[in-house]
């Protein structure tokens, strides 16, 4: 058992929660993920790894509650334990000294950018971030992201706080005011990280995208987080999260993860109904449905 050591809200429906798990903590890399699974019925959900404190013995994770797998999770508070954590998983992040790197953030995408682009700083590269939401209230990790860039632009779709528009408005912007990139890395919602990557390819800027698709055993043995890139089958757990966002077939990433929208909402159904008290014991009635939390990866994959 791994027992959370913390958990709160720290913006609309997004949680953060350290748990104890010391030798995940000692070995994990920027850019991988972890496997979690509340009970003995529960689902196994990927979620990027965000932090690590490998004396304390705990890593961080931040999500935003989805479906029902994830509620159940966000429900849990410090001292409840989780039955298992598994990791670190995926390729760590490629990290080399390339110039200016540009790291945009949608969402719930700015939890597994943030590792990254720390390390990516530390690097000694020129980090220029770019982190969007919706609206101000599903804004995270503005501070933490603005502390280790050499400039950082905030933007939320609706305008209720700082630059109204879309990241990719920004990211066009630094394009056409000259800025040279020598890297770009998205991760976000699919729509988003496809359209980062449109921006870029015209002018040759090499793009990274995490992935998040469904996800089951995280080993490469079940196939299901399998995505298109290049024209050749990946998967996402062992091959990535990270592929070249202009080589990713997104068309066929979003239908499939679309594959059990109907699952899902049921699922949800049945643990509203239940008052939030279903948490994916022996005794569940509910059987826990895809809950396609990004990996960091969900996905963002494991975001």
């Amino acid at each position: 058992m791994f027992p959370i050591l913390e958990s709160k809200e720290i913006a609309k429906n997004v949680f953060l929660q350290r748990i104890q798990a010391p030798r995940i903590a000692r070995k994990r890399r920027a850019g991988q993920f972890l496997v979690i699974r509340r009970g003995e019925l529960s689902e196994r959900i990927p979620l990027t790894i965000v932090n690590s404190d490998p004396a304390e013995g705990s890593v961080t994770i931040i999500f935003q509650t989805v479906g029902k797998s994830t509620a159940e999770i966000a429900s849990l508070s410090a001292g409840d334990t989780l039955l298992d954590v598994v990791g670190p998983l995926g390729l760590p992040t490629h990290i080399e000294n390339v110039g200016t790197v540009v790291g945009i953030g949608g969402g719930i995408g700015t939890a597994p950018l943030l590792p990254i682009a720390t390390a990516l700083k530390s690097a000694g590269n020129l980090l220029l971030s770019i982190v969007g939401a919706r609206t101000k209230d599903l804004l995270i990790l503005e501070e933490e992201m603005r502390a280790i860039s050499d400039r950082i632009v905030v933007t939320t779709d609706d305008g209720s706080y700082a630059k109204k528009g879309f990241v990719t408005t920004a990211l066009q912007e630094m394009i056409d005011a000259g800025t040279k990139i020598d890297l770009c890395i998205a991760i976000g919602p699919v729509p988003m990280m496809k359209a980062v990557a449109e921006v870029t390819r015209p002018h040759q800027i090499k793009t990274v995208v995490s992935l998040n698709p469904i996800m089951v055993d995280a080993t490469g043995m079940c196939g299901a987080c399998r995505v298109t890139v290049g024209g050749k089958t990946k998967f996402v757990c062992v091959d990535g999260p990270e592929f070249d966002g202009h080589e990713v077939d997104f068309k066929e990433l979003v239908m499939r993860n679309r594959a059990y929208l109907k699952e899902e909402k049921e699922a949800m159904d049945r643990f509203v109904h239940k008052g939030g008290k279903c948490m994916g014991s022996a005794n569940s009635a509910a059987k826990p449905a895809a809950d396609k939390t990004p990996v960091t990866v969900t996905t963002g994959g494991a975001n």
